[in-house]
């Protein structure tokens, strides 16, 4: 069961559990914003995609729970400490967008919590142990989201 335990497969079912709202319990609709979906959508994209090559680059392991060889700092994690999670949040966003009901977006931060709470916490300690001193000024002058 760990092997499902991946973020893409938690963005997969938040993007289920927002349609599955949207149509059964739509809070506040509010019209869907397809274009303003879309930039989401594509940038979402854009940040996952720049993001896992930015992995690749590094020779460094992308699944969640792997050991870090590298500090990544640069690139998209010169935005954020977390891109590819921005970059499903992003896409889980243009869906609630696209759905135009409140009920689809409130999927968004449950989403962030569930990812802080399974992943986050343990990479930033994994890059504390594996890097010390230099995990510690990144996580200092980085924001997380």
């Amino acid at each position: 069961m760990k092997r499902m335990d991946l973020p893409p497969v938690w963005a997969t079912l938040f993007m289920a559990l927002a349609w599955a709202l949207a149509h059964i319990a739509p809070i506040a609709t509010f019209g869907a914003r397809p274009m303003t979906a879309k930039m989401c959508l594509v940038a979402g994209i854009v940040l996952i995609g720049w993001s896992v090559i930015w992995f690749l680059r590094r020779a460094t392991p992308l699944e969640p729970r792997k050991t870090p060889k590298t500090l990544l700092v640069s690139g998209p994690f010169w935005i954020n400490r977390n891109p590819i999670y921005t970059g499903l949040a992003l896409l889980l966003t243009a869906l609630a967008l696209w759905l135009g009901a409140l009920s689809a977006a409130l999927t968004v931060p449950a989403f962030l919590w569930v990812i802080h709470t399974r992943f986050v916490r343990d990479e930033e300690a994994a890059l504390r142990a594996a890097f010390g001193a230099e995990a510690e000024a990144y996580l200092a002058r980085t924001r997380r989201w």
